[in-house]
């Protein structure tokens, strides 16, 4: 039963987005429901993919530019998360991360919401 509501929000979720068609042009179009915004300036729409029973997103794509999206997974760890993709991850706890697209650079990032998403899930590994 519990996953039937699971499904029936989500395919809910999924049709209430495409009503945003019509609205203005961003980034990540309408997968982006949670965003990376790091200190080089820029933000990262992070789309989900697939969601456990527990609601964590296990995979998702990274958008990194307007043509081009790495696809990411949930490697657990002790406290807080990583998703990492081919060249690319981020590591973090609640709403801090940090990007590398190097492993010697880093960037500073505070993950959110998309605004306007109400406080249901997915959401981000938050195991401790």
């Amino acid at each position: 039963m519990m996953i039937f509501k699971r499904f029936f929000a989500l395919t809910a979720l999924a049709v209430a987005s495409l009503g945003t068609l019509s609205g203005a042009a961003q980034a990540g179009g309408l997968c982006a429901d949670f965003i990376l915004t790091c200190e080089n300036g820029r933000t990262y729409p992070f789309c989900p993919r697939a969601i456990s029973e527990a609601g964590d997103i296990v995979t998702g794509n990274l958008v990194t530019g307007p043509h081009s999206s790495v696809h990411m997974r949930l490697i657990p760890m002790g406290i807080g998360y990583r998703y990492a993709g081919k060249g690319i991850w981020f590591d973090g706890f609640e709403s801090a991360a940090a990007l590398y697209f190097d492993k010697n650079a880093p960037l500073a990032c505070t993950v959110s919401r998309r605004a306007g998403e109400p406080p249901v899930t997915p959401v981000l590994y938050t195991k401790y």
